[in-house]
């Protein structure tokens, strides 16, 4: 009788054991497949790419940790546009969709590659050019205008001059000569061959002469016609011994 109370006793106290056992086996394998879910649903989710160019670093480093990503800074690069500092570009481009935790490599500005501007007023364009390639700069744009004293095709001016320092592009402003002057052709038919030079000089023509007499007597285009500064006229004179 006492050996079976003490068998059913003992039964107890195990069963009594066992059960907190139990109890914390099975909220341990709660706890676990909770926390395997929770990172497979973590895994799993994407989100968009935000635009990052133009941002600073700070800004940039919040607006992906809103969103689960990284910031990740892969290098520099030089950029006439972009302030030193700031993201140039990144590896993801803006509005794709990628996994939760993904690192976002960006390129940060150094700002302008700071040179010395050589001088180029007063060359022609063809030099200029050479000069601003051979110095390793660009040409940012070329302006022609008018000019009564600069030759065409001269550089009048230049932006930036030689005494600023600049990012990479110089603008250049080319003469295109004085402006067209049109007027009415001159009777030169009658004159000496002497009077038709210097009023052709005058007037800014040239003259194509025939003949090897002294005076004029045909031209083209006639008196009258249209005609601008720089035209040819052509003359014919008087063979020697007509009169």
């Amino acid at each position: 009788m006492e050996l079976k109370e003490n068998q059913n006793l003992r039964r107890t106290v195990s069963n009594i054991v066992k059960f907190p056992l139990y109890f914390f086996g099975f909220v341990l394998l709660g706890l676990i497949f909770t926390y395997l879910t929770f990172k497979l649903m973590s895994f799993s989710r994407t989100v968009d790419v935000p635009d990052l160019s133009g941002r600073s670093l700070v800004e940039a480093n919040e607006i992906l940790n809103k969103r689960g990503l990284n910031l990740k800074i892969e290098g520099e690069d030089y950029d006439s546009t972009i302030a030193a500092g700031y993201i140039l570009r990144q590896d993801v481009p803006a509005g794709s969709r990628v996994k939760e935790q993904r690192g976002i490599k960006v390129i940060v500005s150094k700002g302008p590659k700071v040179q010395s501007v050589p001088l180029v007023v007063g060359e022609s364009m063809d030099k200029a050019e050479s000069i601003i390639l051979q110095k390793g700069l660009k040409i940012a744009k070329i302006i022609h205008v008018h000019s009564n004293s600069a030759e065409k095709d001269k550089v009048i001016a230049q932006k930036p001059g030689p005494d600023e320092r600049i990012a990479e592009k110089i603008t250049l402003i080319i003469s295109s000569g004085p402006y067209d002057v049109f007027y009415y052709c001159p009777e030169f038919q009658g004159k000496t061959r002497e009077e038709a030079l210097l009023l052709a000089e005058k007037l800014g023509l040239r003259l194509n002469i025939a003949g090897s007499g002294e005076r004029i007597i045909s031209q083209k285009p006639k008196s009258g016609s249209q005609i601008k500064s720089g035209d040819t006229i052509d003359i014919q004179l008087e063979e020697k011994g007509e009169q």
